[in-house]
Parts: C-alpha cells; structure tokens; sequence
C-alpha cells in the first residue's frame, strides 16, 4: 500500500489524534495510531477507549491495507516533514519520505485493535438508529459556553459530564458540579426527545475537532451507551464515537431562581476587568470578593493576606440594594461567554443568583453566593 498527500494536510490533522492516543494503556495497541486506505483515502484512526476518532483525508492510494504504527515517532516525523509532500509506503513496515528524507518504521498488524463503530453522516444506522442534524459552530458554542461548570472531582460521579438534552423545543446543553450551574440552549427543534451526559474530558476533544474543521453541518448519532458525530470540514472528514456516562442529572431547574428582588444590568468588559483586579488580593482558599450594590453602582472589594482592594463600577439597578460575596473564579467564568451588557439577578444574599445576556441568547449561569 502506498498514499501521498500533502504534508501540511497530514501535519494538522494529526494533532487531533495525539490529544486521544493514550501514552500508556493496560491494551499496548491503544498507543498505536491506525494508517489505512480508501478510495483515493488516507484514513487514520484511533482510541482510548473513551473516545474513538476517524479522519479521513484525501491522498493518492495505491493498493489497500490497514496498519498500526507507533503514534509518538510517528507525528513527531510527519511534523518536522523537510518538503512538501509526505508519501507513506506500507507493507511489512512503514516508509516514510519527503524531500531528500527517508525512514522506516516497525508496524504491528490491525487484528487485536477494538472494533471502531462510527455514524454515517446521510443518516440513521443499525448502531446509531437516532440522529440529528446541528450546525458546527451551534454545538461548539453550546459546549464551550458550559464546559467551565462541570466538576473536576471523581466523586461527583455524574457532574463530571456535560449533559446533551434533545427535544421538540431544540438542543439544550447542562453542567454542574453542585456550586454553580450553566447552561446553553439552541432553540431548534430535535427530531428525538433523549438525554446523553458526556464525559467532560471527551467532551473538550469534541471541541477540539470541531474548531479544528471550521463551519459545517455535524450528523449527532445516539446509540445505545455511545454518541456519535460525524463532520465534513475543510480538506478533512471526521467521525467520532464517545462513550457515555451513565444516568442523568438530578432535577437541575428548581435551582434556577425565578423571584429577584435585585436584578442589575452591567457593562460586562469593565465589571469583569475590576472583578478579576480586586480578585488578585481575595482570599487564596475561596477567592472571596465582595459586592455591595447601591445607588446605581457596584463596589467590589477583597481582603486576603497581602492586602486589600478595592473598585467601583457604574450599574443600572432595580430592586433593593444588597451586598453578597461570590467566589471570583465561579463569577468570572459564568460571566466569560458574554459580551456587552448582562444581567445579574439577585433572589438574595445567600440564595442563587442567575447571570444571563441582556439581549437574546440561551446562555444562563447560576452562581451561589459565599456566607457572609
């Protein structure tokens, strides 16, 4: 089998690769990446048992075959490439050429490497028999804007994913780690009702393929325990299959405050840049700035143990004044998907508080207040 392409092609797509190819694995072929020929196709592929990934790319082929090669030379080969082109020529091990370059690798043969399941983009299949169709840049920002929510620690067990709502009134993304929530909404109607809950970590590679490849439509595939998505980009054809977490989050919405009796609209650039000054001086253990809201201002301080800080910030208010504490970090993130003006709405001191766009847009975050 032999395929060339053009290196820069090969060089950006593999990078996709190295982020789920594991450095170690209980399975030593899971630290293989897999080299095989379609129709005028370079295919790769791999997995970590989490995730499974395809990348289709378009090569001159001769002669058909799938292979194993050890993924860390190879990518570091392929990226310091001296010409133009790279040409791949397999058989009982892999050549590798460009310019005046020429190597070999060892390969280690295919049987033995988990069967890879993957969606069709055209529709529905016997292993993905629900699928929706979802504009690229409408599922990265419904993932990107919630991400930051879910939780880091192994014992919070479902609120390590990214939970995906299908339904009639469209796609709604979830996360949570039990101190604050977000969540993001496309109002297009789905042509399934189901709920899926991503790992976070896989949810963060799905990311990573669909800035990779730009705008496109992207085929979401449910299948029992898995979802999968196949995208068409610019140069490059790309399927995943991700393995699910288990059950669903617990009733999220009776957390969402519905009464405020303080509800402030801010400029989001100049409130954040003074939350995230007086932040440097809060606290080092829960990074506590408090905010005093009166009079159509905001005053932001902190106290921690190199000194203390504060800043006033011009708001516009309707409500009774109210002074809180947040922490900062939870704050700034809930504020980092918007822009221009926001809302933050106060259902009390120590209760929940809701921070949305002032405008149209399905972002929502809910932030709890420190204990005074």
């Amino acid at each position: 089998m032999k395929l060339a392409l053009p290196k820069n092609l090969l060089a950006e797509q593999i990078a996709l690769l190295e982020r789920v190819i594991p450095s170690r694995s209980s399975n030593p072929l899971l630290t293989y990446a897999g080299l095989a020929a379609g129709p005028e196709t370079l295919v790769l592929f791999c997995s970590n048992g989490e995730v499974d990934l395809e990348i289709r790319l378009p090569a001159r082929v001769q002669g058909e075959g799938a292979y194993l090669v050890p993924s860390q030379p190879f990518f570091q080969l392929v990226r310091s490439l001296p010409g133009e082109e790279a040409v791949l020529s397999l058989e009982r091990e892999l050549e590798l050429s460009s310019g005046r370059f020429t190597t070999r690798l060892s390969l280690a043969p295919v049987e033995g490497y988990p069967e890879l399941l993957f969606p069709e983009p055209e529709g529905p299949s016997e292993a993905f028999p629900l699928q929706a169709h979802i504009p690229a840049g409408d599922l990265l920002r419904l993932l990107t804007q919630v991400r930051y929510a879910a939780s880091n620690e192994e014992y919070r067990a479902i609120f390590r994913g990214v939970q995906l709502e299908f339904s009639e009134g469209g796609l709604r993304a979830v996360a949570s780690d039990g101190y604050r929530l977000a969540l993001s909404e496309l109002p297009k109607p789905q042509p399934f009702a189901k709920k899926a809950v991503v790992p976070a970590r896989s949810a963060d590679e799905v990311v990573r393929v669909l800035k990779a490849l730009g705008e496109g439509e992207v085929a979401l595939a449910l299948g029992p325990g898995t979802l999968g998505l196949a995208v068409r980009g610019e140069g490059a054809e790309v399927r995943m299959a991700v393995r699910l977490m288990e059950g669903e989050f617990p009733d999220y919405e009776k957390v969402i405050p519905k009464d405020f009796p303080l509800r402030v609209r801010l400029e989001v650039d100049p409130f954040r840049e003074a939350l995230r000054r007086v932040s440097v001086l809060s606290d080092r253990q829960n990074h506590r700035v408090d905010l005093l809201f009166q009079e159509g201002r905001a005053l932001l301080s902190a106290e921690g143990d190199y000194g203390k800080g504060q800043e006033e910030v011009a708001v516009a208010m309707e409500g009774t004044p109210m002074g809180l504490a947040y922490n900062a970090r939870y704050l700034l993130e809930a504020l980092a998907p918007l822009e221009g003006e926001a809302f933050l709405e106060m259902s009390g001191p120590t209760s929940p508080s809701l921070v949305r766009p002032s405008g149209e847009g399905g972002y929502r975050a809910v932030v709890v207040p420190l204990r005074v």
